[in-house]
């Protein structure tokens, strides 16, 4: 799905939906209420609230104030966030402390946990395609991770924790350890660890 097709508000609809889901169960209904005001305030999505303002700022040509919002974010939740990164709806940020998002795109329902590094390998103010990751949809990067440059992540990938991804990864993987290495699809991966 082409998040830039959809609207800043139905991608907030998308992300508030995921963490509910995510924090009290896939059968949990959106919030309404208080529960959604305090879900919107909540250190989890607060930080996707404000990338997706500075994106759409952004989209909409605003480009410092899309900045200011992104400083913002930096100082509120230490997150720093490209904001021209289109990220798909049902983004979820468990911790956000130390995480550096500087990838090309990432996917729909993307997980991703504090300390994580997506961005180039090497300075880079040009923002190109190919020294910036792409994430695919079902994505999950652990604690500390890191993928670095011009990589593909596949659609269901799972990063574990403090791997260092520097090549492209298949679909269903598991990518484990520095620099990453595969192990398998992530059903096997669940059985081995």
């Amino acid at each position: 799905m082409n998040p830039e097709r959809l609207s800043t508000v139905d991608l907030l609809r998308a992300d508030l939906l995921r963490q509910s889901q995510l924090l009290r169960g896939p059968e949990a209904n959106p919030p309404r209420g208080w529960r959604m005001w305090v879900g919107v305030l909540s250190p989890r999505f607060g930080p996707v609230l404000l990338c997706r303002i500075a994106h759409m700022l952004y989209r909409k040509r605003l480009g410092p104030l899309a900045k200011l919002i992104s400083l913002l974010n930096f100082f509120a939740f230490g997150i720093e966030i490209a904001v021209r990164c289109p990220i798909g709806p049902g983004l979820f940020l468990p911790h956000s402390h130390g995480t550096v998002i500087g990838a090309w795109r990432i996917g729909s329902n993307a997980t991703i946990f504090q300390g994580v590094t997506l961005g180039a390998r090497e300075v880079d103010f040009t923002y190109t395609k190919d020294s910036r990751p792409t994430l695919g949809d079902d994505i999950i990067v652990g604690a500390g991770a890191k993928v670095l440059g011009g990589v593909a992540l596949g659609d269901r990938v799972r990063v574990g924790a403090n791997a260092v991804v520097l090549k492209d990864i298949p679909a269903d993987t598991l990518a484990v350890g520095v620099p990453a290495r595969l192990i398998g699809n992530r059903e096997q991966g669940k059985a081995s660890s």
